[in-house]
């Protein structure tokens, strides 16, 4: 019996995000660190130095799609927890201890994701990178035509 693969669709995209972030969620827990929390501080790590607060709010929301509020609560969180310092009044910067742990979670995802791609040929990566890529852009632009939900 010879199986086919399934077209790449909504569905196939959703259960490979779905199944890769739940692994990831894994690797963040023992950090103390939720999804959110993580891409918010790669943000803030990658940024190479203090960053508009602003500007830290729209990278979570445009990686995320979530709310503003959403992610300035996430930006306070990381705060609290001291993984972020108010650098200036409108700008954030990862303190030692936040680059510390996330390069300590990063190590630790880049492990699970080789793990994941492994015997996946460059060639195979790269399409799929550029048709998800396609997607994406795609639905940001219906995003932005269908505008924000009521909350």
């Amino acid at each position: 019996m010879t199986t086919t693969a399934p077209l790449l669709d909504g569905r196939t995209v959703a259960l490979a995000h779905y199944a890769s972030r739940a692994a990831l969620e894994r690797v963040l827990a023992p950090h103390g660190l939720t999804f959110r929390q993580n891409v918010t501080l790669r943000l803030a790590a990658v940024a190479g130095g203090p960053v508009e607060r602003t500007a830290l709010v729209d990278g979570v929301t445009g990686a995320l799609k979530v709310d503003a509020t959403d992610a300035h609560s996430t930006v306070d969180e990381l705060v609290a927890a001291g993984l972020l310092a108010a650098a200036e009044p409108s700008r954030i910067d990862i303190t030692d201890t936040g680059r510390e742990l996330y390069a300590r979670a990063a190590a630790e995802a880049g492990a699970l994701a080789a793990l994941i791609y492994a015997g996946i040929s460059d060639e195979d990566r790269a399409t799929a990178g550029r048709i998800l890529t396609l997607i994406t852009e795609r639905a940001d632009a219906e995003l932005a035509v269908l505008g924000t939900p009521n909350r």
